[in-house]
């Protein structure tokens, strides 16, 4: 680990799956390093255990915060704020596009301003998905995807090209897929 991660737990590992190695934070390491019953926390928990594992950094999230998290007390009365640093955040269709022509404006403001718009950023980093359904006119038929996403495009045209504007070259996801229809980092 480097100096900015203190991976006070010794919760930093690796897992490599074929020729792709990542970079995990094992809770078991925590339940070893803190003494702590980790299986009593709801699963939503230790998500939120295993993101302030993540992004310990001694400041921002402490290894005090991390134990805090792992002795909930259920019964106990809120006490402390805690750190959530979300790499991906899935937002409907009709509060997503409201939020990327949100950054747009505030870009936009500040460049006739005189300032830089590359400034105008969320404070934490993180990719947004918006969740839009595509309707079904077409099935059971060989072109059905092929007339479906064309209806799509056709229907929703105006909103694919705010959000293909909006978006970085290196995001890949077509809004012809349905769930996750369009991905802005």
């Amino acid at each position: 680990m480097s100096d900015q991660h203190p991976d006070s737990f010794h919760s930093a590992a690796t897992l490599t799956s074929g020729s792709t190695t990542v970079n995990i934070f094992r809770l078991n390491a925590l339940t070893e390093s803190a003494k702590t019953n980790l299986s009593r926390l709801p699963f939503s928990l230790r998500i939120l255990l295993e993101n302030l594992l993540r992004h310990e950094d001694g400041r921002t999230v402490t290894a005090d915060d991390i134990s805090f998290l792992a002795n909930w007390d259920p019964k106990a009365e809120p006490s402390r704020e805690i750190a959530y640093m979300p790499a991906r955040v899935l937002m409907q269709d009709f509060t997503g596009v409201p939020a990327i022509v949100d950054l747009a404006a505030m870009r936009d403001a500040m460049k006739t301003l005189g300032g830089n718009p590359e400034k105008i950023n969320p404070l934490q980093p993180a990719e947004l998905v918006i969740d839009h359904s595509v309707q079904v006119d077409e099935f059971g038929s060989v072109n059905a995807y092929d007339l479906n996403a064309a209806l799509e495009f056709t229907r929703n045209r105006e909103r694919y090209a705010f959000l293909k504007w909006a978006r970085p070259p290196s995001t890949t996801s077509p809004p012809s897929l349905p769930v996750w229809a369009s991905a802005i980092r």
